[in-house]
């Protein structure tokens, strides 16, 4: 009988995070924005809690996790790795489907990894109260559960697309007790500024970082927290690929290609990660694919540069790909997809050449989550929705070479909350949106120039 499901113990649960900065080749350092040199702990110790600051410069291989935390990641890790028998059938392929699915956590996505233990450290240093920008409403909704374990009061910041398209998200961000408010807002200068260039404005990640930070750093009390790009986040998902391992050890197989959805990186971050490091270290064959909206292509389309992490210009410049922190992305539907930038380390991953990109239109996006849950029978969320539609493409590849392809992917979310995006797909109302060409080049001739 085929084995569809291959499950750990809660014992085998990771107790260190893995640091692949001890591995690779660092990215270049972030910088000032006026001086062009490196910036030290100090720059960041406004918006996150010591702890995390080391952490988030740390060349230590692995980082032990705290035992508060494990006893958190006990509600649901370790999650299960299936193998998509009936989406192979489907197919017609010569490929094995093995997807890690994050999304049976309580808030349906693998954003608790690290909401968790930011949480933790914040509450451990002291903090009050964070805030934090959301797109999707999967990283809001995550923040806001551990805010209420840790007893620290949220208030969220929702690119305003999103907080139109997904109500049930931020209802579900309000019953974990945070604030939830539509960015751009007028709460913040950041937002009135935008509201005062373009009073219809769907917002950006980027903007909403600049109200969340400015929030923060105008308040004692008050830290930030992010949800993706920054070496310290990425670091808390690594659990998801470390258990892969032995998952994929218990299934008799080694990918050949391990595949996510990418906007900020840190959920392909978490399962990729540790696979990265067998290849870099034990010399493993595995390829490494990244799959991006067509729409927000900061990989595919985006400049390897030096650029604000927000549109209000308060961050340290990061050396990324990306599309110009000015660039506001077409209103799709995977909102947590909809980021100018990309974490410094898959950035660094895909220019080294050991990570590579592939784009796709939310209308392919769609049809291959329909296809995965008719087979499979799991509602994707639509930023995971786009790992699906390369995996198919990769299966479909290895039926017309004839290959027995191994292919893993992140499925990182449900998508419970996204079903109004379904129906605009199913009544034939979705529709693709064209790269922006125009837009990106005024966005990128705002760029800091750096030498």
């Amino acid at each position: 009988m085929a084995q569809y499901k291959f499950v750990l113990d809660e014992k085998d649960l990771p107790k260190r995070w893995y640091n692949v900065l001890a591995d690779m080749e660092p990215p270049p350092p972030p910088i000032h924005p006026a001086t062009h040199e490196p910036v030290g702990p100090e720059a960041l110790a406004p918006l996150f809690p010591m702890a995390l600051i080391q952490q988030e410069v740390s060349s230590d291989r692995y980082l032990p996790i705290p035992d508060e935390v494990l006893e958190v990641y006990k509600l649901w890790r370790p999650t299960p790795l299936y193998r998509a028998h009936r989406l192979e059938k489907a197919l017609d392929t010569t490929a094995r489907i093995y997807y890690k699915y994050e999304g049976v956590s309580p808030a349906g996505s693998h954003k608790p990894n690290t909401a968790v233990a930011q949480a933790y450290y914040n509450k451990a240093e002291g903090v009050k109260r964070l805030t934090t920008e959301t797109g999707a409403g999967q990283w809001g909704s995550a923040l806001a559960m551990a805010c209420s374990f840790f007893g620290i009061e949220l208030k969220v910041y929702m690119v305003k697309v999103s907080y139109h398209q997904k109500p049930y998200r931020r209802v579900l961000m309000e019953t974990w007790g945070a604030s939830v408010v539509p960015s751009p807002s007028g709460d913040t200068n950041a937002g009135r500024g935008v509201l005062e260039r373009d009073a219809e404005s769907p917002g950006s990640l980027g903007i909403a970082i600049s109200e969340a930070v400015e929030d923060a750093a105008t308040r004692d009390d008050t830290k930030y927290s992010l949800g993706s790009v920054l070496n310290h986040v990425l670091l808390h998902q690594t659990v998801v690929g470390q258990e892969a391992l032995p998952q994929m050890e218990m299934a008799g197989d080694y990918p050949d290609v391990v595949i996510g959805c990418v906007g900020g990186g840190s959920n392909y971050s978490g399962l990729c990660l540790p696979f990265v490091r067998e290849r870099l270290v034990s010399g493993k064959k595995t390829r490494f694919l990244a799959a991006e909206p067509e729409a927000c292509p900061s990989i595919t389309r985006g400049e390897y540069a030096y650029d604000f992490g927000d549109t209000a210009e308060t961050t340290p410049l990061l050396r990324m790909h990306t599309l110009g922190h000015s660039f506001v992305p077409p209103s799709i539907h995977a909102g947590g997809l909809r980021y100018h930038g990309m974490s410094p380390i898959i950035s660094k991953l895909c220019a080294d050449g050991v990570m590579e990109a592939r784009a796709y239109h939310q209308t392919k996006v769609f049809e291959a989550a329909m296809r995965f849950a008719r087979t499979e029978g799991i509602v994707a969320a639509p930023e995971s929705a786009h790992a699906i539609a390369a995996v198919i493409d990769e299966a479909l590849a290895a039926r017309e070479a004839g290959e027995r392809r191994v292919i893993l992917f992140n499925l990182s979310g449900h998508g419970h909350f996204d079903l109004a995006a379904y129906d605009q797909y199913l009544t034939g109302k979705l529709e693709d949106f064209a790269y922006p060409v125009d837009k990106v080049k005024e966005a990128m001739a705002g760029i800091p120039k750096v030498g």
